[in-house]
């Protein structure tokens, strides 16, 4: 699919095996403005024109976790934010927060300030940051800051009251074992935040309190987190046994081993599993060197890391996570887009989008039956071909 200007029209169909109800089903979908006004399957009688066909119909895809792609990272500058969001459509999202990883005060008031000038972008929805940190635990932080880390304490609250009176926050990562953070995760979810437990060393009691506390996802399965053993289940143990979190897989062949793919998808099921990329400017661009924050960042094309060898978020879109979760962990088709689309979109409470129905924003991914993005539709608009 090529990257286009969008095309809107005021009535149109989108003609295919649509995913309904977690099935595949032959239908149609027909679209006025930017909402999907009727859902048809068996007999499709008369489709209104231009019409569109594909093999597979999804609902747009939705990734919670997005640092960049094609060069551009999230940050200070709305452009580069603008010209992210133009480029998703190409790989099936329709929706995305944009991510930050544990960083100074300055530099998340700079990216509030950039996600707010750039809202309403032609190109994939844009609907509050994902705040990846700044408190995790220093055992496990990974590509992440560690001085942003240890200040976390002191600065937290400071930045994060005038981004939640934006509005600016959607989902916030933390380490339920860090102090203070179970109160923190009541007092974000009653401000509408999505609290995502991740970058952990937690036990596996201290995990099971911030889920008691609010917490209803957890950041990249495995990756970032303590471990599970036969005696100290860790957080891992806990949020594949618990049924209140939906997990999030980056499921690229690198983070996670195909069998741990699959030990996910047998123990959470798809309706528990939402794909997200963790993309980070190297993604979708060519091998050679980025930044992620502070720090430079290698990618090789399969991977991005920093120069001792850390993975420092991914290479992988979300077209290319739909695909992999069907190749090496043995998902259908349908069950691979739902949780692309459906899942995420519910895990952080979007109403609006996330399944092909009557009343719905018309977003919707065109594939063919090789599970490749052919065209994309967002509120209305037809990118690509």
């Amino acid at each position: 699919m090529k990257t286009e200007l969008p095309r809107r029209h005021n009535r149109f169909s989108v003609v295919g095996r649509l995913l309904l109800d977690g099935q595949l089903v032959d239908g149609a979908v027909i679209v006025d403005g930017e909402r999907i006004v009727e859902v048809r399957a068996g007999e499709l009688g008369a489709i209104p024109e231009p019409r569109l066909e594909a093999a597979i119909v999804s609902p747009g895809l939705v990734d919670l976790q997005c640092n960049g792609g094609f060069g551009l990272e999230v940050g200070g500058d709305p452009a580069a934010l603008r010209a992210l969001a133009a480029r998703l459509p190409a790989t099936g999202v329709t929706t995305f927060l944009p991510a930050l990883v544990s960083a100074g005060p300055a530099a998340y008031r700079a990216a509030a300030s950039a996600w707010s000038a750039a809202g309403g972008a032609p190109g994939a929805a844009m609907l509050g940051l994902h705040l990846e940190g700044p408190l995790l635990s220093p055992a496990r932080a990974g590509a992440h800051d560690r001085r942003a880390i240890a200040d976390a304490d002191a600065t937290l609250d400071a930045v994060l009251d005038p981004l939640l009176a934006l509005g600016a926050v959607r989902v916030v990562t933390l380490a339920p074992e860090r102090p203070g953070a179970l109160e923190r995760i009541a007092r974000l979810g009653a401000a509408g935040v999505t609290v995502s437990l991740g970058h952990t060393d937690a036990s596996f009691a201290e995990t099971e309190a911030g889920i008691a506390a609010g917490a209803r996802l957890a950041t990249h399965l495995y990756s970032a987190m303590s471990p599970f053993a036969h005696r100290a289940p860790g957080a891992v143990g806990a949020l594949l046994t618990d049924p209140r979190v939906t997990v999030t897989l980056i499921a690229d062949g690198v983070h996670a081993h195909a069998a741990a793919l699959k030990l996910a998808l047998r123990a959470k099921g798809p309706d528990g599993i939402a794909l997200v990329t963790d993309a980070v400017a190297a993604a979708g661009a060519p091998p050679g060197r980025y930044r992620l924050g502070d720090q430079e960042i290698v990618s090789d094309g399969i991977s991005a890391r920093l120069a001792d060898g850390t993975l420092a978020g991914s290479t992988l879109t979300m077209d290319a996570a739909v695909r992999a979760m069907v190749a090496l962990a043995g998902a259908s088709p349908a069950q691979a887009l739902a949780m692309g689309s459906t899942v995420p979109a519910d895990a952080i409470g979007l109403r609006d989008r996330g399944r092909i129905a009557p009343g719905q924003r018309a977003d919707l991914v065109l594939w063919s039956a090789e599970l490749a993005v052919e065209n994309a539709v967002v509120g209305g608009a037809v990118f690509g071909q």
